[in-house]
């Protein structure tokens, strides 16, 4: 199939299955046309390369766990030693910006709250000066 046509069996862009390639994360075969031919097996990959960007994973991260993950009927198993442990570690890093974001909102919170209880309505600013 072509990229066409993989594009609308995964429902990902034609640019991010060329992107995909640029990073590894495909390897199509090419008429000599230069034309990409793709499989069926190819559906698979790019329903889990997605899966696993939407768990937060960089393409660099993805293009070493891919060899490692097995697919069981749409669910991801990690297959290979270690590749648990250095998702914990990605998990890990998440929950450390999460709470950052958390703290972030409670000092804008706090400035909000207090720019409330001013005296008068708040003024706006234009930005010029």
């Amino acid at each position: 199939m072509r990229i066409g046509e993989l594009a609308r069996r995964t429902g990902v862009s034609q640019r991010a299955l060329r992107y995909y390639e640029e990073h590894g994360l495909l390897s199509p075969d090419r008429r000599p046309s230069g034309y990409r031919v793709y499989s069926q097996e190819d559906v698979a990959s790019v329903q889990r390369i997605r899966t696993l960007l939407a768990a937060g994973l960089s393409t660099a991260q993805i293009l070493e766990a891919l060899p490692c993950i097995v697919d069981d009927d749409g669910r991801l198993i990690p297959g290979c030693e270690g590749l648990v442990e250095g998702l914990a570690q990605q998990r890990d890093r998440i929950d450390g910006a999460i709470d950052e974001l958390r703290d972030t909102r409670a000092a804008l919170d706090s400035i909000i709250t207090r720019g409330q209880r001013a005296a008068g309505p708040l003024r706006r600013t234009t930005g010029q000066g």
